[in-house]
């Protein structure tokens, strides 16, 4: 069946009584979110940790496999690490982070932002797809499921009025959680680029909470709900373009922020209490080497390296070598080797997020197909 994006605002009415029932509780989600993510001394910790847990789950929905191990050597030792995967998901969490930058001083959302966030994913400048032929097929059947817009104009005069219906409050008085619904399901509709759209739309939900003053810092993703109910997502996806099935579609996705506000809620508490057990202990057993940077450091990310140190700390390789070392006697890091370099894991940390519920599920049922492109 032939889907003819409409421009937006949407003309139907959303504010249906289910969904209007069902939005204070993923606001009053969202905003203890934005609470105790304030609880947390340096916003670094969050923006790194969190981006990395987003960018491994994000993946993972297009079949992108990592684990936190090969992840994590990723972030220390790029030069050395040869998975493919991991480098992929690294590429998300710099997107994810330079998005955010790009963001949070002017609370817009441009085109060129978007390009640039999908440009740092790929590794590549193809921009708006500028030839015929992209369509979403079931991986099972063969079967076409939806094809998106064929012409390149007709991707920008869509992408031009979906930044509008972002950027310009006066277009639509709809809540900003309906809106956000709406834009993704628009986004991915559009499908404007040749790869990356599924990757490049879930930022911008991101972005778009952190436009709206809803969160802070970019700290809910919404990766894992998805992987967990992925049958779901693309089923209301193609609902909403088949039968104008809208208040399932944004159900879904209000299920979605007040679901992964609440596990997030609970992680940032855990990484808060592990925070102050750590700050108690140095304190007490090496007061000399104790500073706020130091913990800081220790929890922006669960793998450290010396070179970290030096820089974070402002010492040299002789003092920072010293102070892992203190750390590893007294069991705070664990010393590991790849190659002949040496990193240090903070295990606590590093177990906190590996316990969270891996993602392990086959190829999605949905894949983009497009003959004219030599990623695809």
């Amino acid at each position: 069946m032939h889907y003819e994006i409409p421009l937006l605002p949407p003309k139907q009415d959303l504010e249906t009584k289910a969904i209007l029932k069902k939005l204070p509780s993923a606001h009053r989600r969202l905003a203890e979110l934005k609470g105790i993510a304030a609880t947390i001394p340096n916003e670094s910790i969050l923006i790194n940790t969190l981006a990395l847990q987003e960018a491994k789950d994000s993946s993972a929905i297009e079949n992108i496999i990592t684990t936190h191990d090969e992840l994590y050597k990723a972030q220390l030792f790029e030069e050395l690490v040869t998975n493919a995967s991991a480098k992929e998901v690294n590429n998300y969490a710099d997107a994810l982070k330079h998005g955010f930058d790009l963001v949070r001083k002017n609370k817009i959302i441009s085109v060129r932002h978007i390009i640039e966030i999908q440009n740092l994913l790929e590794q590549n400048d193809a921009g708006f797809r500028k030839l015929p032929g992209t369509e979403l097929v079931n991986q099972s059947t063969g079967e076409s499921v939806y094809k998106p817009p064929q012409s390149y104009d007709s991707i920008v005069e869509l992408m031009d009025n979906m930044v509008r219906f972002i950027n310009e409050p006066e277009i639509s008085d709809l809540d900003p959680l309906i809106k956000m619904a709406v834009i993704h399901h628009q986004f991915e509709s559009i499908h404007p680029f040749y790869d990356g759209n599924g990757r490049t739309g879930r930022i911008l939900n991101i972005l778009y909470l952190v436009i709206q003053d809803l969160l802070d810092l970019p700290i809910l993703y919404l990766s894992r709900f998805i992987i967990s109910n992925k049958a779901d997502y693309y089923r209301l996806l193609q609902k909403v373009r088949d039968e104008g099935s809208w208040e399932e579609w944004i159900i879904y996705m209000l299920n979605g922020v007040e679901q992964t506000a609440k596990e997030t809620i609970v992680l940032i508490g855990a990484m808060r209490n592990l925070m102050q057990d750590y700050k108690i202990r140095i304190r007490k057993e090496l007061p000399k080497i104790y500073s706020q940077d130091l913990l800081n450091n220790l929890f922006r990310h669960p793998y450290t390296k010396i070179d970290f140190l030096m820089k974070e700390l402002i010492v040299s390789r002789l003092t920072a070598t010293r102070y892992v070392d203190l750390l590893v006697s007294n069991g705070f890091l664990t010393k590991e080797k790849i190659g002949r370099s040496n990193f240090y894991i903070n295990v606590p940390l590093f177990t906190l997020f590996k316990n969270e519920p891996d993602v392990k599920q086959p190829v999605p049922p949905i894949q983009t197909i497009n003959p004219n492109f030599d990623s695809i």
